[in-house]
C-alpha cells in the first residue's frame, strides 16, 4: 500500500508557494491561448505573431501543469510520482513543454527583430520578405527539438528508475527521491544547449534592435522629424529587454537549481522555484499587455467579471 505522507513545514511552504504561482501562471497563458483561438475561428487565418504566441502560450500552460504535479507529488506522496509509467511521462513533457517553450521564446524575439529592424543587407531584406513562410518551419523545428528532448529524458527516467528500484528495494522512497535530482540534472544538461542557443537569440535580437533604434534616431535628428517606426522600435525594445531581464535571471536561476550544494540551502533552492514558476506567466502577462487587441480583452474580461461579482 502507499506510503503516508510526512511532510515537513518547509515542504508545506514549497507547494504553497508553487500553487499560488502556477495556477495564476495557467490561467494567464490559457486566456492567451484562448483569445487566440477564438479570433483564429473568427478569420481563419492567423499571422505569424499570433501562431508564436499561440503554441508559446500553449506549452507554457502545460509546463507549469506537469510541473506543478511532480513538484507537489514528489513532496507530499512520491509513492505516487515516482513508479512506472508515472514518472517517465511526466518528465518527458516537462522536458517536452519546457524545451518548447524556451525555443518559442526565441522565435518570438527573432521575429520581432526582422519585423522591425531595419537593415539594408540583401540576407536581411530577403528574410523579411519571406518571414510568413519561415515562421511555420521554425516552429516545426522547436516542437521535432523538444519532442527529441523529450524523448532523451523519457529513456534517462526509465533506465535510472529501474535501477533505483533495483538498489534500494521497494518502499524506500526518500532515497528514490534524492536520486531523481540526478536524473534531472542529466535532463538539465541534456536541453542546457536549447537553452543557451535561444538565449544567444535573444541577445542577438535585442542588440539588433537596440542597434537599428539609435540609426533610425540618428536619421530623424537629422531631419527634424518624427516617425511611428520610432514608436515601434521603443515599444519592441521594451518588450525584449523585459524578456531578456527575466530570460537573464531565469537562466541564474536554473543553473542554481542544478548545482547541489545550493540545494542544501533551502530558502535559496525555494527561491529559485519561486522565479522557475513566475517566469512563464508574468512574461505572458507582458506580451498580453504589450498586444492592444489582447490588453482590451483583458480588461473587457475582468471589467464584467467586476459587474457581476458587484451584482452579487
Amino acid at each position: 500500500p502507499p506510503q503516508q505522507s510526512n511532510v515537513t513545514s518547509y515542504g508545506v511552504l514549497t507547494v504553497a508557494v508553487i500553487t499560488l504561482e502556477a495556477f495564476p501562471g495557467m490561467w494567464i497563458n490559457a486566456f492567451l491561448v484562448c483569445v487566440l483561438c477564438i479570433a483564429w475561428v473568427k478569420k481563419k487565418t492567423p499571422n505569424s505573431n499570433e501562431k508564436i504566441l499561440l503554441l508559446l502560450g500553449c506549452s507554457r500552460f502545460w509546463y507549469l501543469c506537469f510541473s506543478w504535479v511532480y513538484c507537489s507529488l514528489s513532496i507530499t506522496y512520491p509513492s505516487y510520482l515516482f513508479v512506472q509509467p508515472t514518472f517517465q511521462l511526466i518528465v518527458f513533457f516537462q522536458a517536452f513543454f519546457n524545451c518548447s517553450n524556451l525555443w518559442f521564446s526565441a522565435c518570438l524575439c527573432v521575429f520581432y527583430c526582422i519585423k522591425i529592424a531595419n537593415f539594408r543587407n540583401s540576407f536581411f531584406i530577403y528574410v523579411k520578405v519571406k518571414t510568413d513562410r519561415i515562421v511555420p518551419w521554425l516552429l516545426l523545428a522547436s516542437l521535432l527539438s523538444a519532442l527529441a528532448v523529450g524523448i532523451v529524458a523519457y529513456d534517462i527516467a526509465v533506465t535510472e528508475l529501474s535501477i533505483n528500484r533495483n538498489s534500494t528495494g521497494q518502499g524506500n522512497f526518500s532515497n528514490v527521491s534524492g536520486k531523481m535530482d540526478e536524473i534531472f540534472f542529466q535532463i538539465y544538461f541534456i536541453y542546457g544547449f536549447g537553452f543557451v542557443t535561444s538565449f544567444t537569440a535573444v541577445i542577438s535580437s535585442a542588440l539588433l534592435l537596440l542597434f537599428s533604434l539609435w540609426r533610425h534616431k540618428c536619421k530623424m535628428q537629422k531631419n527634424s522629424m518624427n516617425s511611428l517606426s520610432m514608436d515601434a522600435h521603443i515599444k519592441a525594445m521594451k518588450s525584449i529587454l523585459s524578456f531578456f531581464i527575466m530570460y537573464s535571471i531565469n537562466f541564474i536561476f536554473l543553473i542554481l537549481s542544478l548545482i547541489p550544494s545550493t540545494k542544501e540551502e533551502k530558502y535559496v533552492a525555494l527561491l529559485s522555484l519561486v522565479f522557475l514558476y513566475a517566469f512563464p506567466g508574468v512574461h505572458s502577462l507582458i506580451l498580453i499587455f504589450s498586444n492592444p487587441k489582447l490588453e482590451k480583452t483583458l480588461i473587457r474580461f475582468l471589467s464584467c467579471v467586476k459587474c457581476k461579482d458587484c451584482m452579487r
